[in-house]
């Protein structure tokens, strides 16, 4: 049900739509669990890299493996995005599903690996080669062989997530009350885990 914002809040200058809804009863093993899932369960994502001139800058990346809570990409090394990572290894991961609106943002470091990792090998599905084209010199082939094919493992250092708890009417009708009654929203629950928090979870 819609919740009355509180003076509290205002005078505190705390967002209500995220104070209403930070979720700090679920245990944090349960809240890991379920963003995982939510993880494992979309293939896209945006990455972003920051370029010196330009600010942030996103394109749409495929998720080649989630590592705990850590994230493997494969990548054309002669794309920008390995130009802007040798000067600022700080990068943002956004996943959004558009029919529920759950989202998550991942800030963290990323390193970058060349060709001789072996991983690259096990995370190589032949339809990576679509983006990458062979040039039919037997080396420049698109497998995970091809000297361009390079790794990306973006090491998590903070995550916020919102999972929306509420059917799609009933998120239309939790937010038409809230409207009408000048109160706030209560349709899912927003999520955070710090450095600190990820470390062990890493462990």
């Amino acid at each position: 049900m819609p919740e009355q914002p509180t003076q509290g809040e205002i005078n505190s200058k705390t967002d209500p739509s995220v104070s209403k809804q930070y979720d700090s009863e679920t245990p944090k093993q349960e809240q890991w669990k379920e963003l995982y899932e939510m993880i494992d369960g979309k293939n896209v994502s945006m990455l972003s890299t920051y370029r010196d001139g330009v600010g942030p800058v996103g394109r749409s990346m495929a998720i080649a493996k989630r590592a705990g809570p850590d994230i493997l990409y494969l990548a054309n090394k002669h794309s920008r995005k390995f130009s802007d990572l040798e000067k600022n290894k700080e990068v943002q991961i956004t996943v959004q599903d558009t029919k529920t609106q759950d989202w998550i943002s991942i800030s963290g470091k990323a390193t970058t690996v060349s060709n001789d990792d072996p991983r690259i090998k096990e995370l190589y599905s032949p339809a990576i080669s679509a983006w990458f084209g062979d040039l039919k010199d037997g080396t420049h082939d698109g497998t995970w062989k091809d000297p361009r094919m390079a790794l990306i493992e973006v090491q998590s250092n903070y995550i916020v997530y919102w999972k929306k708890e509420v059917s799609s009417l009933g998120f239309l009708k939790e937010v038409g009350q809230a409207a009408l009654m000048g109160s706030v929203a209560q349709t899912g629950v927003h999520r955070e885990f710090s450095a600190e928090e990820i470390k062990k979870e890493r462990v």
